[in-house]
């Protein structure tokens, strides 16, 4: 889980080398399709995929569909390291194998918790899926480091670095892992399979389209291909639930939902992962279009110093996920999930009345809290959904809760940087047009500039590229020297779009905070009357039974 997740980010803050390496400028606009698709394929793969893999797992074996992802990871990162090619061939290659390995991703992520919730007693769940969640999450803020420390010496290190995890993780799961009963195999539910991933693959892609620049707009929402993808994505996923409710072996089994723990447990699962999915997007953003140029670090070391300064949200994380897993066992986890997202909730708040150029030791410690609230909601969650699953059906509950997770983040990214375009378009074009003329740019050219899309903008800051040398290009010959250096310097831009971005900031963080008291509220609503394991012992329609998947033979 851990590389798995790492493998999602690192590619984050890599981008700028490895398309440099394969000799492509992201922020061409006809190569924005490639940018948008290396941030959001993996994702959307696992998203649509892993549903359909946890189902397998149910009929097949947990343990033998485990390792055919760690096969499938394995190959896919050895492909993507040894690339060769440049240009579109390379791009297209890197987007492919990048798709692949989200399947590899999904064999796991499907199948992890299912077979540790197999494995593990009541009262030691908590901690064996917090210690999960602890690398699925951490993984995801981990990956920035590891990203930034190894793409400026070789881009190709960045997929290289899954390689030995891999084989290893292939070879030991192969020995290690083995299915230990029984099992009575179903058949596939094509017709949900299909409409399903037509549906969820509509939607996402729709999403990812609606980021870009569309005729006079600064957005793509009022494409008609974007609003086609979208609406008719979203009837074919209602025609998905009429069929699930009429096929003997669904592959969405929707009975599931009558358990109140696990239909408010992935309420609140929901609601947390689109709060905080795109907050790791915003705060790079934050960190390296304003707040590290304003510190003195050029636009070229900010990808990684930015996923250093993020440290602390890891760190307050990984202290309180298993520790919380730990006492959830013991206490019951309605405390747990419900006060980590109040916390989280507050976090937020008070990050909406930091300065844009803030304090780094009060930004340190909010963020600090930040990932304590969140380590304290994700492990106690995860156990409580889980537990309240019949043995017969935790592959494919797991699948839907992680589908539920991986949708939720691909929909906040959009969420998130939807509102931060917002925001800077209503002001960035007359901030930066003005702020041009004033330093020597002429009228005519900085007009041109400021009328340009505010994505283009934000790509550049995210990607740790100079955006005012970037939409300048060539003319930065025509300035004075002094002119030319101030403008391209780490405080020019920085200090124009402060503002422009401080309006699209709060709105973020403000949607963040009523996702998190939304899941709030679902823990609290949801929370196991028992306070211990309450799986359900009511037989569960048309799913066969399967057998648990264990750590070693003996077990």
């Amino acid at each position: 889980m851990l590389i798995a997740t790492i493998n999602s980010s690192i590619v984050l803050i890599a981008l700028p080398d490895v398309f440099k390496g394969i000799g492509i400028n992201p922020l061409d606009p006809g190569n924005t399709s490639y940018l948008l698709w290396m941030i959001m394929g993996f994702l959307i793969v696992t998203a649509v995929l892993v549903v359909s893999f946890g189902r397998l797992g149910d009929m097949y074996g947990r343990a033998r569909m485990y390792n055919l992802g760690f096969l499938i990871f394995t190959i896919s990162s050895i492909l993507l390291a040894v690339t060769w090619m440049s240009g579109d061939a390379a791009a297209l290659w890197l987007i492919g194998w990048r798709v692949v390995q989200g399947i590899g991703g999904a064999f796991l992520m499907a199948n992890s918790s299912a077979i540790l919730t197999d494995a593990f007693p009541a009262n030691q769940r908590g901690l064996a899926l917090g210690i999960n969640g602890v690398a699925a999450i951490a993984g995801s803020f981990l990956g920035l480091v590891v990203g930034g420390v190894l793409a400026p010496i070789n881009w190709h290190w960045v997929f290289l670095v899954s390689v030995p995890f891999g084989v290893i993780g292939t070879i030991w799961a192969y020995l290690k892992l083995h299915d230990t009963a029984q099992r009575q195999r179903a058949k596939m539910d094509w017709a949900g399979n299909v409409t399903f991933a037509v549906g969820l693959i509509a939607v996402m892609v729709a999403i990812t389209y609606g980021l870009q620049p569309y005729g006079g707009h600064s957005m793509g929402w009022t494409s008609p291909w974007v609003l086609g993808a979208l609406i008719g994505g979203l009837l074919v996923l209602v025609l998905f639930g009429v069929i699930e409710t009429r096929v003997a072996n669904p592959l969405f089994n929707l009975s599931l939902f009558k358990i109140r723990v696990y239909s408010l447990g992935n309420v609140a699962n929901l609601m947390a992962s689109l709060g905080r999915g795109g907050l790791q997007f915003i705060l790079i953003i934050w960190l390296q279009g304003i707040w590290l140029p304003q510190h003195g670090y050029s636009f070229a070391e900010t990808p990684l110093w930015a996923g250093i300064y993020m440290l602390p949200m890891t760190v307050g994380f990984l202290i309180s996920a298993p520790l919380s897993g730990i006492l959830s066992d013991r206490r019951g986890a309605w405390f747990f999930t419900t006060g980590g997202m109040i916390v989280t909730a507050l976090t937020f708040f008070a990050l909406t009345v930091l300065p844009v150029n803030f304090s780094y030791p009060v930004f340190a410690a909010l963020l600090l809290v930040n990932g304590i609230g969140m380590g304290m909601f994700t492990a106690p969650n995860r156990a409580e959904v889980m537990s309240s699953l019949p043995g017969n059906a935790r592959g494919a509950g797991a699948g839907m809760t992680a589908t539920f997770q991986n949708a939720a983040m691909v929909l906040s990214i959009g969420i998130f940087f939807s509102l931060i375009i917002a925001g800077l378009s209503t002001t960035l074009p007359a901030t930066l047009t003005g702020g041009l003329e004033a330093h020597g740019v002429a009228a005519a050219q900085a007009e041109q500039i400021g009328a340009l899309p505010a994505v283009g903008v934000l790509f550049a800051a995210f990607l740790g590229y100079n955006p005012i040398e970037h939409l300048l290009g060539g003319s930065l010959g025509q300035l004075s020297p002094d002119q030319a250096s101030f403008l391209t310097g780490h405080s020019f831009f920085p200090s124009l779009v402060t503002q422009p971005f401080s309006a699209g900031l709060h709105v973020a963080f403000w949607f963040a905070i009523v996702a998190s008291v939304i899941a709030a509220a679902a823990s609290w609503f949801g929370r196991s009357r028992e306070g211990r394991d309450n799986a359900v012992t009511a037989p569960v329609r048309d799913h066969p039974a399967t057998p648990a998947a264990v750590p070693g033979s003996g077990s």
